[in-house]
C-alpha cells in the first residue's frame, strides 16, 4: 500500500464503462495516501482516459526518478522547492493556460506565494497545502505526562521530555528538509540557513533525541498512530487528519490530535506539473483542469484532511475541516509559519549529510 503502488483504474471500471476501449492513457506520480478514493475512477468514467497511478513515499525518491529521466509520467505532484528546481533545470512544460478553464477558482494570495517557486505561475497548479506539526495519542501521552507541552516542540526536541514517550513510540518524518528546517527554527536560527555551524546545531538537536525515536518514515506513522502502535509523530497536518479519522473508525477508542507548534513551523505546498518528456500532454491538461473543479478538489480535501488552494471549493469542504485551526490556521498562527523554499545545492548537501548521520547515529 505504501511503496511504489500502482493502480490502473481500468480494472475497476471495465464493467461500467460506455467506451469500447480506453482511447488514451495518463501516467500520474503522486505521494502515497494523497488522492480521493473515487477521484481517478470518476475522471476515467467521464473522459475515457485510463489513469496509471504510481506513488512515492519520499520527495528524494520522486526527485531522483524525474531527474534521471525516462520515467514517462504525464502529471507529477511535487513540493514547491522541487518545482523550483525542476523549472530551473528545464524539466517542466509551460502550461497551456487557455485550456485550464478552472484556474480562476484558485486563491490569488496563495498563487502569489507559489510564484516564488514558479515565476508567473507558468508551470504549476497548486494541489494541497499544510504544515508540519505534532500528532499524538492523547490518552497515551497524558498517561505518561499529565502536563505534557502538546503545543510545543519541546515535547519532541527536549530529550528529558521525549524520553517519557519512548516506550509508546515516537516517529519522525524521513525528510532532512522538513525536519532540520523545523529544528533550526526551534533553535531560533534561520530555517533556510546554509551555515555549517547552524546545520550542525540542528543535527545535534535531533541526534540528542535519537534514542527516543522509534523510526523515521513519512508514511508509516499514519497507520501506526491509528492503531496505537506509536503515540506521537512529527508529521504532515493532513496525514495526522487521516490517522485521526482511521482511529475514530477503528473501534479501539483511540483519539488522535494534531497541533501546530507555538514556536512556528514549516508551511508547504504541493503542485501539479507536466514534465517535459510527458507524452500525453492534452490528457494531462484535462486532468489538471478536472482537479480544479470545486466539488472535485473539495471531495479530495474531505478525504485526506488537507487544505486546498481552491477558494471556490470551500463551500463544499466539510465544516469540521474548514473550521479546524490546525488545517486552516488563523492569521496569527500563519504569521509564525515559514515557507518551504528551494535551497542552494550546498545547503541541500549539508542537510543530507547531517540527516544521514542522525539516522545512522554516526
Amino acid at each position: 500500500m505504501k511503496h511504489w503502488n500502482k493502480i490502473t483504474t481500468a480494472i475497476a471500471l471495465t464493467s461500467c464503462m460506455v467506451f469500447p476501449a480506453f482511447a488514451s492513457e495518463l501516467k500520474v506520480f503522486n505521494w502515497a495516501e494523497y488522492m480521493g478514493e473515487d477521484t481517478l475512477a470518476n475522471f476515467t468514467k467521464e473522459t475515457g482516459i485510463e489513469v496509471v497511478y504510481d506513488t512515492y513515499d519520499s520527495l528524494e525518491s520522486m526527485e531522483t526518478k524525474i531527474l534521471t529521466g525516462g520515467a514517462g509520467y504525464d502529471v507529477v505532484f511535487a513540493a514547491g522547492p522541487v518545482v523550483e528546481r525542476f523549472v530551473g533545470a528545464k524539466l517542466l512544460q509551460k502550461l497551456d493556460q487557455e485550456s485550464l478553464t478552472n484556474k480562476g477558482n484558485l486563491d490569488a494570495s496563495l498563487m502569489k506565494v507559489l510564484a516564488g517557486h514558479d515565476p508567473d505561475n507558468a508551470h504549476a497548479i497548486p494541489y494541497m497545502w499544510g504544515t508540519v506539526g505534532i500528532a499524538y495519542n492523547k490518552a497515551l501521552i497524558e498517561k505518561r505526562m499529565k502536563d505534557a507541552p502538546l503545543n510545543s516542540l519541546d515535547i519532541i526536541f527536549k530529550p528529558e521530555i521525549s524520553a517519557k514517550f519512548a516506550d509508546c513510540g515516537i516517529a519522525i518524518l524521513d525528510s532532512p528538509g522538513e525536519v532540520l528546517n523545523v529544528a533550526l527554527n526551534y533553535l531560533g536560527l534561520d530555517p533556510t540557513s546554509s551555515k555549517k555551524g547552524d546545520i550542525k546545531k540542528a543535527q545535534e538537536l535531533v541526534t540528542s533525541i535519537r534514542p527516543n525515536i522509534r523510526y523515521f518514515n513519512s508514511v508509516k506513522p499514519i497507520d501506526d498512530l491509528a492503531t496505537g502502535e506509536i503515540c506521537m509523530a512529527l508529521m504532515y497536518s493532513g496525514d495526522a487528519g487521516i490517522a485521526a479519522d482511521a482511529a475514530s473508525n477503528g473501534g479501539k477508542g483511540i483519539e488522535i490530535s494534531y497541533s501546530i507548534p507555538k514556536e512556528g513551523t514549516m508551511m508547504w505546498f504541493d503542485s501539479m506539473v507536466i514534465p517535459t518528456d510527458a507524452v500525453n500532454t492534452k490528457e494531462a491538461h484535462q486532468f489538471i483542469d478536472y482537479m480544479m473543479r470545486p466539488k472535485v478538489i473539495a471531495e479530495i480535501s474531505n478525504g485526506i484532511f488537507y487544505a486546498n488552494a481552491n477558494t471556490a471549493s470551500l463551500e463544499f469542504v466539510d465544516k469540521d475541516i474548514t473550521s479546524d485551526p490546525n488545517i486552516f490556521p488563523p492569521e496569527d498562527v500563519r504569521a509564525k509559519l515559514f515557507p518551504d523554499v528551494a535551497l542552494a545545492k550546498k545547503s541541500t548537501r549539508l542537510r543530507t549529510r547531517a540527516w544521514t548521520k542522525v539516522k545512522t547515529g554516526r
